[in-house]
């Protein structure tokens, strides 16, 4: 391999990772435009494993923006990127395959008043600590566009989730 060849793909690596990166921070923040624009015209996401649907970037964009309204905090982290290109090691091809791993703590917006100024001290941080975390792992799928690198496919496997602890009420005599 010529060093031309391998700094190309060094370059691909980061636009790659910068895109996925981006597509958690759109997710994160809420900003379905930039979510949309994350996609390949014809692209398409499956969130059927984690109870969501599975359809174009638009379909997917109105039902994240939707659904995750129940959730006034979330943090996707997106680790153990494995990225393959087109011909893996021939790099022919403009494409491109990323399987990776996350973890999503998320915090239910109807619960920020409870746990806030009404507990006598006991428990502060709990206003801001994630009730709900789920993890699993993305595969996504890649073409190399005039626009830079675009995604085709998203598919979410959810492997897990804990949901909110059931306090015990207070009883008062």
């Amino acid at each position: 391999m010529t060093q031309r060849v391998e700094l190309a793909i060094v370059m691909d690596r980061l636009a790659v990772d910068e895109l996925i990166t981006e597509y958690a921070v759109a997710v994160d923040d809420g900003d379905w435009e930039a979510y949309r624009k994350l996609f390949a015209p014809d692209g398409r996401a499956d969130y059927r494993s984690a109870g969501g649907i599975e359809g174009n970037a638009e379909q997917i964009a109105e039902w994240l923006a939707e659904s995750l309204q129940l959730f006034s905090m979330r943090q996707h982290l997106i680790v153990n990127r494995r990225i393959h290109f087109g011909d893996l090691d021939q790099h022919t091809d403009d494409t491109a395959r990323v399987q990776a791993d996350y973890v999503n703590p998320m915090r239910f917006a109807k619960g920020e008043d409870e746990h806030s100024g009404s507990n006598g001290g006991h428990d502060s941080d709990r206003s801001t600590a994630p009730d709900f975390v789920c993890g699993g792992r993305y595969a996504f799928g890649l073409l190399r566009t005039h626009d830079g690198w675009r995604l085709t496919e998203v598919v979410v496997e959810e492997k897990w989730r804990r949901l909110p602890e059931r306090r015990p009420e207070a009883v008062v005599h």
